[in-house]
C-alpha cells in the first residue's frame, strides 16, 4: 500500500475485505457491539433530547428505507442512520476505544444498518462493513493521538472526535454495504470528510448537542456514499493532502503509521472497550473501586473520608469543580461524578451488571445518603494511575475509617476491555436490561437470539422486525401526550 494515499490505501483494505477472512474474535465482538448498541438504543427513547429528534424524523417524509428506533413508520437510511446515531451516543453507555477515547459503534452500526436494511443487505456483509468501518474510525482517530503527551490531538482542538472520525469509518462501511469498488470506497472517505463535524464546548458549559454528534456522523455517511453512488467524487489526497482533514483539524500533526500498520492484519475491533456502566468512562474504575469497598465489609457510615486517586488528565472531568461534582445537580452530571461513582458503589447499583440507568437519576443525584458519601470524596492526581492512562482508565480509592484504620481498594483494568471482557452472556444482560424498558420480554427475547445469530441473518432487517409494533404504540403515546399539553 506504499504507492497509495492513505484513503487509497483505507478503500483497498475495505474493498478486499471478505467475511471468511475476519477473525473469530473480530466477528464476535461485531455481534456483541450490534446489541450493545441497539439496547441503548431502545433505552435512550426516553430522554426529551431523543423524544425531540424522533419527532424530528418522523416528520421529514421521504421513501420508506428502513427503521429508526422509536418512529412508528420507515424513513429514508440516512434519516434512520441520524435517528439511531442519536439515542445510540446519548446515555453515554456506548463503547470506547483506548486510547484514541473514540466511540465508535454509535456511528457505525446504526449507519451499516439503515443502508443494510434498505439493501436487503445479509449478515455476514453487514458484519464485515461494521468490522471495517470500526477498524477504519479508530485508525483515524490513533493517527490523531499524541503519544507523548498522553492526549487526542483533536480533543486539544475542542474537537469531538468520535463524530468526526465516525463520519470517515462509516462511510467506508456504507461503502462496503453499498459494494463500492476501491475508488468509490477513495470518494465516500473524500466526502464524508467534508461532512465530519463535532465541537465538544457543552462538555465544560453545558447543553446536550453533543447528543446529536453521532447521529449526524451516521447521516453524513450514509449521504457520502450515496452521493458517490451518483457520481459525487471526493479528493484521493483527502487525509494528508495539503488542505486535507489532518492538515483542516490537527495542522498537520498525524501519525500515517497508525492508519497503514498491521491494516488488515492486526485488528483493533477486539481492543474495543464495552461500558458495563451507564456513565463516563472515566467514572468505572471508581465505580468498581468502591464495589470492592463494600463487599469487604466497609459500611459507608465507618467511613470517615474518601479518596480516590485517578490519573492526573482525568481530574478535570470527573472531579473539578470539586464542589460541583459533590453536588450533581441531574443524573447526567451525576455520570461524569467522580465522588457520585463512589456513592454508587458503596450503596450498591441495580443493574445487571452492578449498576445500572436507574441508578443515575435526578432524584438520586439529590438523595441525602449519597451527598453524605460525596460529602466525603476527594479526588486526587494517582502517580500509578497516572503512568496507566490512556491504556485504562485505573483508580486507586482508600478509606480513612472513624476507628482510624485505612482500606484501599486498586481498580487498574478496566472491566469491559480485552483484559477483563465481557461475555456473551453479560452483554446480553446489558441489553435485555435496557431494552427492556421499552420492549415485551418477547421481544428483547427475540432480538437477542437473532443479533447473536447476525452473520446468518438473510436480510439484517429481520433483526429489527421486533421494533415494529412497540414503535408505533410508543410514538402514539408520546403524540397523544404532546398533543394534550397543547
Amino acid at each position: 500500500m506504499h504507492d497509495a494515499t492513505l484513503a487509497q490505501a483505507i478503500a483497498r483494505f475495505a474493498a478486499r475485505a471478505r467475511y471468511e477472512d475476519l477473525p473469530p474474535a473480530v466477528t464476535a465482538s461485531v455481534r456483541q457491539r450490534v446489541l450493545d448498541t441497539l439496547g441503548i438504543c431502545i433505552a435512550a427513547q426516553s430522554l426529551d433530547s431523543s423524544q425531540a429528534v424522533i419527532d424530528y424524523v418522523a416528520e421529514q417524509g421521504g421513501a420508506p428505507q428502513a427503521r429508526a428506533i422509536g418512529v412508528p413508520h420507515r424513513v429514508p437510511a440516512a434519516l434512520a442512520a441520524f435517528g439511531n446515531g442519536v439515542l445510540a451516543h446519548s446515555l453515554d453507555y456506548d463503547d470506547t476505544h483506548l486510547p484514541s477515547v473514540l466511540h465508535p459503534s454509535a456511528t457505525i452500526v446504526p449507519s451499516v444498518l439503515a443502508a443494510a436494511e434498505r439493501a436487503g443487505t445479509d449478515g455476514r456483509t453487514a458484519v464485515t462493513a461494521i468490522a471495517v468501518g470500526l477498524e477504519v474510525c479508530v485508525r483515524i482517530g490513533m493517527a490523531g493521538y499524541d503519544r507523548q503527551a498522553g492526549n487526542s490531538v483533536f480533543f486539544e482542538h475542542g474537537q469531538h472526535a468520535t463524530s468526526i472520525c465516525g463520519a470517515l469509518g462509516a462511510a467506508v462501511a456504507v461503502g462496503v454495504v453499498l459494494g463500492q469498488d476501491e475508488a468509490q470506497l477513495t470518494s465516500s472517505l473524500g466526502v464524508a470528510a467534508s461532512m465530519a463535524a463535532g465541537i465538544i464546548e457543552a462538555n465544560r458549559t453545558g447543553g446536550n448537542v453533543k447528543r446529536l454528534h453521532c447521529g449526524w456522523a451516521a447521516h453524513s455517511a450514509v449521504t457520502a456514499a450515496d452521493l458517490v453512488g451518483r457520481g459525487i467524487t471526493g479528493p484521493p489526497t483527502v487525509l494528508e493532502g495539503r488542505f486535507g482533514f489532518f492538515e483542516a483539524f490537527l495542522r498537520g500533526e498525524f501519525d500515517p503509521a497508525a492508519i497503514l500498520e498491521g491494516l488488515g492484519t492486526e485488528w483493533e475491533v477486539p481492543r474495543i472497550f464495552f461500558k458495563p456502566y451507564p456513565a463516563n468512562h472515566f467514572t468505572h474504575a471508581a465505580i468498581d473501586a468502591a464495589t470492592a469497598l463494600r463487599r469487604r465489609g466497609v459500611d459507608h457510615r465507618a467511613v470517615r473520608s474518601l479518596t480516590l486517586g485517578v490519573p492526573a488528565p482525568v481530574i478535570r472531568t470527573i472531579g473539578e469543580p470539586i464542589d460541583g461534582k459533590r453536588r450533581p445537580a441531574t443524573g447526567y452530571q451525576a455520570q461524569f461524578s467522580g465522588p457520585y461513582a463512589v456513592a454508587v458503589g458503596m450503596l450498591g447499583g441495580g443493574g445487571g451488571l452492578g449498576v445500572g440507568l436507574d441508578d443515575y437519576t435526578d432524584e438520586l443525584a439529590a438523595a441525602p445518603m449519597r451527598r453524605e458519601i460525596m460529602d466525603k470524596v476527594s479526588v486526587v492526581a494517582d502517580d500509578e494511575c497516572t503512568r496507566i492512562f490512556p491504556e485504562q482508565f485505573p483508580a486507586v480509592l482508600t478509606a480513612e475509617l472513624v476507628d482510624g484504620s485505612a482500606v484501599t481498594e486498586r481498580i487498574l483494568v478496566n472491566r469491559g476491555g480485552p483484559q477483563h471482557p465481557l461475555s456473551d452472556d453479560e452483554v446480553e444482560l446489558k441489553f435485555r436490561d435496557n431494552a427492556g424498558r421499552h420492549l415485551p420480554e418477547t421481544a428483547v427475547a427475540l432480538i437477542a437470539a437473532r443479533v447473536l445469530a447476525f452473520d446468518e441473518l438473510s436480510d439484517v432487517g429481520v433483526a429489527l422486525s421486533a421494533l415494529d409494533d412497540v414503535a408505533a404504540i410508543e410514538y402514539s403515546v408520546t403524540t397523544t401526550a404532546q398533543e394534550g399539553d397543547l
